[in-house]
Order: structure tokens, then sequence, then C-alpha cells
């Protein structure tokens, strides 16, 4: 059970009246479409609205119906996401862009339940999809509003619990305007986004809720919310290749179809950390002449359960690389969709391609 819940009622009236003064103006907002709503929700799950806003323009500019979505090629889809990561976000939205097409005639469903039996849609978004778009009176409950909403009631429920945002969702349910529903969603959302923020540093000067937050008034802000700790990231070794044949062209590769990255491109590699000597066995013992060598520098990246620790190794070669293919920058660039991960190491690809090219067995 929710503590202080009596609170919930005179959140409202503060909140919308904040909200209608200090909202950030975005395009999903100020036409909200049920497409561009939609759209705006998945991508904003695991990205910043302002590192979101150029991919969300650029996306519905070339792809601006749903049937367009539906019928997108693979490779258009994954390098219009290119950057955002959590590529499994775009797969599914294309999966559900084409059950809207076949079964609702292109047009985004209006309920809840039914857009929570599209692929990718769970609850929060499906509740934040029905408010913004259609005006249901269906509660969106994301980490930006159980944040707020554990202060302002001091609850000490472990939000990372399903039960925990279960009961949040129906408690705010109650108390959900009839005609705002949409700006209610968004303005707690905007609240924690902008004041409420997280790690201990909320913004309560700032706060239309600031004379109803326990937290405030106990001076317990930084206790709140509460959350199980994590399990520890899994760190793995990998050893990079940046390929180069005589050309200029960089050598790239399809990752499995499961897994990690799952059927996005990559740049060649091996697990663990290879020294340059294995490094250069190993491209040998799969057929390459290795002609030049060296180190490309060390990277790291976080995904959400792993961190890969990695070493660098660019080479000049011959040879055929497996299922490999060599690729000009510039289609490496506009034609090819390369997670992040390799970011590093695709910026170092005009240096890298002049000092292996300068080498004394060039």
């Amino acid at each position: 059970m929710i503590e202080n819940q009596s609170l919930l009622g005179e959140i409202p009236a503060p909140l919308l009246a904040w909200y209608g003064r200090s909202a950030r103006v975005l395009p999903w907002r100020s036409d909200p479409q049920p497409y561009a709503v939609w759209v705006s929700e998945i991508m904003l799950q695991q990205t910043r609205v302002e590192a979101a806003l150029p991919y969300f323009q650029r996306f519905l500019q070339a792809l601006p119906t749903v049937k367009d979505l539906a019928e997108a090629p693979e490779e258009q889809l994954l390098k219009l996401w290119e950057g955002l990561g959590y590529y499994n976000r775009a797969r599914n939205l294309q999966k559900a862009a084409q059950i809207i097409v076949e079964c609702h005639g292109g047009n985004v469903p209006a309920s809840a339940k039914e857009l929570c039996s599209l692929p990718g849609i769970g609850r929060y978004t499906a509740g934040a999809i029905a408010s913004i778009a259609f005006g249901q009176r269906e509660p969106a409950v994301d980490g930006n509003v159980l944040r707020v909403l554990s202060r302002v009631l001091l609850s000490g429920a472990d939000i990372l619990k399903e039960k925990t945002k279960a009961e949040f969702a129906r408690a705010i349910s109650a108390v959900l305007p009839q005609d705002r529903p949409g700006d209610f969603n968004q303005a707690l959302m905007e609240l924690g986004a902008t004041v409420c923020l997280p790690n201990g540093a909320p913004r309560c000067g700032a706060c239309p809720l600031a004379a109803i937050c326990l937290a405030n008034k106990t001076g317990r802000q930084a206790e709140f919310p509460q959350k199980a700790e994590k399990k520890a990231r899994r760190v793995e070794a990998r050893t990079v290749f940046v390929l180069f044949d005589r050309a200029g062209r960089v050598a790239v590769q399809k990752r499995p179809k499961t897994g990690l990255l799952a059927g996005l491109w990559e740049l060649p590699g091996e697990d663990g950390a290879l020294s340059l000597r294995e490094a250069e066995n190993a491209l040998r013992a799969q057929g390459l002449q290795v002609q030049a060598i060296q180190s490309a520098g060390k990277a790291k990246h976080v995904f959400t359960h792993v961190e890969w620790k990695m070493e660098g190794v660019a080479a000049l070669v011959e040879g055929t690389l497996g299922k490999a293919r060599f690729v000009t920058p510039k289609e490496l660039e506009e034609e090819y969709c390369l997670p992040s991960a390799f970011a590093a190491y695709v910026q170092k690809l005009p240096a890298l391609w002049a000092a292996i090219s300068a080498g004394p067995e060039a």
C-alpha cells in the first residue's frame, strides 16, 4: 500500500498551473498526433529529450506515416535509429506498425488495452499514448513520475518492483483530471525530468509541489525514491579490428541474429584483450595477409548489463575475412548502421588510415 495517498488530490491544480508556464516546447506536444506521440515515447524510453529530438525530427521526415514505417527496409530503419541504441525498440516499432496497418487500417489504436497488445508497448507507453494523443484517462507512470511521487508521499516502496509501479498507477488514476489527463501525465514527467532531479539533487525552490512534498518538508529528498541495489555489471574484454584494404575501405560484418546488438553491423573482433602479436596471428589464422598493424587505442562502452573494455587494432590487410565486406567511409556513414559501441574507432578512421597507409610496409 502506497503511503500518504490522500496528498495526491492536492497535486493537479499547482502541477498543471506550473506546466502551463514552464513546459518545454516539443513537436509531439505542439501537435500531439498519435503516430508522433508513439514514436516520441518509444525514443524516450532510454533517451533524454535533448538527445532524442534530432532523431525524432529526422525519423518523422523520412517516415511520416505508420504505413511508411511498416514498409521501410530494415537497413533504413536501423540507420535512422543509429546512435539511439537499444535497437529492438526500432524493430518492435516496425512490427507494431505492420500490425496497425494490417489490423487497424493504419490508425494507431486509441485504447490502452489495444496499445498494450502491440510489440514494444507496455503499460506506461500505452498510458502515455492514450492520454496524450487521445485524451483518455489513463495513468503513465515512468521513472520520473515514480521519483516525484515517492518524494511527495515519502514512500519507501521499491520503485523497481512491478507491484509498486502498478500501485502508483492505480493511485494516480484516482486523481487524473477529466479534461487534461495528457497534460497531467506530461506535467509529472516534466517535473521529474527538469526539477525533481535524481541523485539527491532536486531543485525544490522551483517545484510547484514543494508545499505539499513530505520529503521537502522533512529534508529527506536524498533518501527517495528507494530501490533495491542492482547487480554488478559484467565486464568483458574485447579486441576490435579496424581493417583497411589498399583502397582505404574498412571491414564491417553483421553480428548474429540473436544476442547483444543482434543483426547489426560491427567492426570485426575477438573476445579477450589481444596483444598486437596475438591480433596479427589471429588475423593470419583467418586467411588474411597483414601488411601493417598498429594499436588503435583503448575504448569502453557500457550496455545495460555488460561493459566492454576494448583494445583497438588497426591493420592493412589483403584477402577476405569470412562474411565481412569492405566499405568506403562514406558508405559506412550513409548506408550502414554501426552501433555507438564502435563510435570511438569510427571517429578515428581518417587518422588510422593515414597512419597505417604511411607505414613502412604499406
